[in-house]
């Protein structure tokens, strides 16, 4: 659009050039010209349509923000996720989309104070039905209804919490405690800085050493 403006103005000039222009020879590189910059603009691409969702973003302004924090409870039917948002009671209910799909749900909400927000579950625990779910805007609360496929309970929300809580399981639940206790050690080991690691293993050597000292009878 930048480069058409710019070639129109020119256009512009020399029509203004050849209403002046009384020399023949001037007349006629002006209309040469003035056919040359007809043609250019004529050829010019039309814009490109905008991207529909970067039309929405520069039509709202402000920048999105993704919402971490979030509560839920369930019932025979509904998994229900409750997404605290100051004055979103406020909104135009039409800036308030969720869309479903059968393992996965995203939220956006448009130009609440300047910013957008946004949340998204993707591989939901169980299967959902995307005609029976909905949305709810309460007082500075968005209420996300999730129906369940088929009535049972969840354990968590997403394949990737109850996966991490099997890993998390599977490292502590052992017949041996002191197994157990090596494991939640070794966590802590790999997860943690070097500070930890440090506090760690003087306490290991400390441990060793007490083991040790027990092992040689009191008289020696």
């Amino acid at each position: 659009p930048l480069f058409l403006n710019q070639l129109q103005k020119d256009l512009e000039e020399v029509k203004e050039l050849l209403t002046n222009a009384t020399r023949k020879r001037v007349r006629d590189v002006l209309v040469a010209e003035k056919q040359k910059l007809e043609l250019e603009i004529k050829n010019q691409p039309p814009p490109k349509p905008k991207d529909v969702a970067e039309e929405e973003k520069s039509s709202l302004g402000g920048y999105t923000v993704k919402i971490n924090n979030y509560g839920w409870d369930q019932s025979d039917k509904f998994v229900k996720i409750y997404i605290s948002l100051n004055g979103v009671q406020k909104l135009p209910a039409e800036n308030v989309q969720v869309n479903f799909t059968e393992r996965s749900f995203d939220l956006l909400v448009k130009n609440l104070n300047g910013k957008n927000y946004t949340m998204t579950f993707n591989n939901l625990l169980k299967p959902i039905s995307v005609e029976g779910s909905s949305r709810k805007i309460k007082t500075d609360m968005v209420l996300v209804m999730c129906k369940k496929k088929r009535e049972e309970k969840w354990d968590c929300l997403t394949q990737v919490e109850k996966e991490s809580k099997e890993k998390e399981k599977a490292a502590y639940d052992t017949t041996d405690p002191s197994e157990g206790l090596m494991n939640i050690l070794k966590k802590m080991y790999a997860e943690g800085d070097d500070e930890m690691k440090r506090t760690i293993n003087k306490a290991w050597v400390e441990s060793r050493e007490k083991q040790y000292k027990g092992d040689i009878p009191m008289d020696i």
